[in-house]
């Protein structure tokens, strides 16, 4: 992470009234939305130990049921619960009207005789008038299972009559009845065209009453009562030292639901935010001088500062919201995302230290809040290393599992000391885990986000800046080939250097590839790119070519701008040769011209030098590379002897005195920029001259 120097006025403007002002407009907010009502003091887990004094109840209150209590109410009154059908007794008559108004017309076109007619009508009436006096019902899969018949109520002029499916008839059924009956009287030889007929006079006159239903099923439930019980004021609840079972659990519950629900009707509100003012107001506190102590540079910058409290304050407003909508669990909230955008954007120790103060003011407002304090507490922890040094895209997702498995161990381990049982295990109640770890992922977009807002760097950033297929590096491996194979190099050994003494790999590594982009605009004046034979510094002065050499940082710079790096990665291109000076031509002129004055000015790079760990070891690699692209004979002794000479140069200029780098740290990069340079020269060591020494 790093900071963007071209900071807006409305941060740097009374620094120092605008970061205490946010702090404490931060505390005002959060208190805002959280609840109000007073908190039951006592914490309490089933399968438990109760720690407290003995609990004694101060009060009479109704004991709650269990939630599987309630359900078991509800089935049983469900099932007592019969669908009401509505008797349509006006349907006989119509249909059997219809049918003697329709039934010559269709005698006729058949082309029967007419003396028949009068037995097949008489028939069919006969058949239709059974039919809807036994009744046709209109079956409602809602109350079907598994096909079997059931009770109903059936309503005929406003008085109900309790009957069962199994003695009306379906549709089905009742053709079925006339088709037997049709087949059954041997004077009516036109059976089949007597049964294609019947079937257009049968529907269902028992017609399905779905407002009446619910409203009956409706008021059952209302009914059901969702206490047990009641324990009277006085009573021992619990003893301490007792075991915490199902029983007690239940009575201390309720005792928690009657006083929050009193406290919410007759507390008062203002101590409650007074309260409130105090522990969010002591955590806010405590980040800051965490900030103070340990990121000072963060303290420093209120832009910074903004981002953390505006993240802090938005997870405790959406903790706020959910509470308020009483959502069925509060892991939906996806708590980890905090931690992951604050170690993506800052650093580990920042992003732990955030989060478990957060997670510590929730635990005041949410229920079970121990148990929510341990999920949220090591799934936050596991979200921070798992993505402790970030290189790939995939560890977002790689992270997003690992945190599933640490809530889905730790959530099956509670529930084991709780219960006690395997058996007890809902599995439903892992979805909201699975639902949280999901929108953990907007981390993804949030992170981008906020580096927009904020002009911060963060190590997905330096990912995609660090790819070679990105335009600006395609285009230095093209116009500069030799300069592009130069900043592998210098990557290569900044990256081991940085692991070794600690650091952002990754910042290094950008920083590394895009510092001598400057070179893209005459890259044939630097060594690395020219041919045999012709070197176009022949033709100017030295001063020319050292204004050259040296301006390939500022047009680095400008080129930076031009395509939108951010400032941390233009910081390496500024700082990598320091104050230093070109010293080749300089040493050139002076022997050219032994009696003239030089301005040294016109042959040193204007800085400014190195301010972090990164931006110097990048300056001592680049310095210690390019140097040794000129050793003729690269053994073992001219190697060590050119890093010791570069490093120390470097250190007796002063280049380093700001980079807040140990000398025990240099003495790191040192060896690691002689092991790593033996190796890209193929340098072995004699091992057998090595022995001997030793033995001597």
């Amino acid at each position: 992470m790093s900071k963007n120097k071209r900071t807006p006025s409305v941060y740097s403007s009374n620094p120092a009234v605008f970061k205490y002002g946010m702090m404490v407009l931060s505390v005002i907010i959060i208190c805002i939305f959280l609840p109000k009502q007073p908190r039951f003091r006592f914490e309490y887990e089933k399968g438990k130990i109760w720690m407290h004094e003995d609990l004694i109840a101060p009060y009479n209150f109704a004991i709650l049921k269990t939630s599987s209590e309630i359900k078991a109410d509800r089935d049983q009154v469900l099932e007592s619960v019969y669908p009401v059908y509505d008797n349509h007794t006006e349907i006989k008559g119509e249909e059997n009207e219809r049918f003697l108004n329709e039934f010559e017309g269709k005698w006729k076109g058949s082309g029967q005789e007419d003396r028949e007619m009068g037995n097949y009508s008489q028939a069919i009436t006969q058949i239709l008038a059974h039919i809807y006096d036994r009744g046709v019902i209109g079956l409602t899969k809602k109350f079907q299972t598994k096909g079997e018949h059931y009770n109903f109520n059936l309503v005929t002029n406003n008085i109900a009559e309790r009957k069962n499916t199994a003695e009306v008839y379906t549709r089905e059924m009742a053709l079925a009845y006339a088709n037997s009956i049709i087949d059954s009287k041997n004077s009516i030889s036109e059976k089949e065209w007597l049964k294609s007929l019947v079937g257009d006079y049968i529907q269902p006159n028992y017609v399905y009453n779905e407002r009446l239903t619910d409203k009956l099923i409706a008021e059952a439930i209302n009914n059901i009562s969702t206490t047990r019980g009641m324990v009277q004021r006085g009573e021992l609840i619990v003893a301490n030292g007792s075991m915490v079972n199902n029983e007690v659990f239940q009575k201390v519950e309720s005792l928690r639901m009657a006083y929050e629900e009193e406290a919410r009707i007759g507390g008062d509100r203002n101590v409650v935010v007074i309260g409130q003012f105090l522990v969010v107001g002591l955590v806010v506190t405590l980040l800051m001088v965490f900030l103070y102590l340990f990121r000072i540079d963060v303290f420093s910058n209120n832009r910074l500062l903004s981002l953390i409290l505006l993240v802090v304050t938005g997870m405790l407003i959406v903790l706020s919201w959910s509470l308020k909508l009483k959502l069925s669990s509060l892991y939906y909230i996806p708590f980890c995302i905090v931690p992951i955008i604050v170690r993506i954007l800052f650093d580990t120790r920042l992003a732990l230290n955030i989060h478990l103060l957060m997670v510590l003011v929730s635990g005041f407002f949410v229920p079970n809040s121990f148990e929510f304090a341990f999920l949220q507490v090591t799934a936050g922890m596991v979200s921070i290393y798992s993505i402790k040094t970030l290189i790939k895209r995939e560890q977002f997702l790689i992270s997003s599992v690992i945190i599933l498995l640490t809530y889905f161990v730790a959530y099956l381990g509670i529930i084991l000391i709780r219960d006690g049982s395997i058996a007890d295990v809902g599995y439903a109640s892992f979805v909201p885990f699975i639902v949280s770890v999901g929108l953990t992922l907007l981390a993804y977009p949030f992170i981008y986000a906020f580096e927009r807002l904020f002009g911060i760097t963060s190590d997905v950033t330096l990912m995609e800046l660090t790819n070679t297929n990105s335009s600006l590096l395609r285009e230095l491996s093209y116009k500069a080939p030799g300069t592009f194979q130069h900043s592998l190099q210098v990557a290569n050994l900044a990256e081991a250097a940085i692991y070794k003494i600690g650091g952002n790999a990754l910042l290094v590594r950008a920083g590394a590839l895009y510092h001598d982009i400057g070179k893209m605009q005459n890259p044939q004046y630097f060594i690395e790119n020219q041919t045999k034979g012709y070197n176009p510094h022949d033709g100017l002065t030295y001063e020319q070519s050292a204004q050259i050499i040296i301006s390939h940082v500022s047009k680095g710079i400008d080129m930076a701008h031009k395509h939108q790096l951010p400032e941390s990665i233009i910081s390496f291109i500024r700082t990598h040769h320091g104050t230093t000076r070109t010293d080749y031509f300089y040493n050139a002129f002076i022997k050219a011209h032994p009696d003239k004055i030089v301005d040294e000015h016109v042959f040193r790079y204007p800085g400014p030098i190195p301010f972090s760990k990164e931006t110097a070891v990048l300056m001592m690699a680049d310095s210690v590379e390019a140097a040794s692209r000129s050793i003729k004979e690269p053994d073992a002794e001219n190697i060590s002897n050119l890093v010791d000479k570069i490093i120390d140069g470097k250190l007796a200029q002063g280049q380093l005195r700001n980079s807040n780098i140990t000398l025990q740290e240099v003495e790191a990069i040192r060896a690691i920029f002689k092991r790593m340079l033996m190796s890209i020269y193929h340098v072995r060591v004699d091992y057998d001259v090595k022995k001997t020494r030793e033995v001597e």
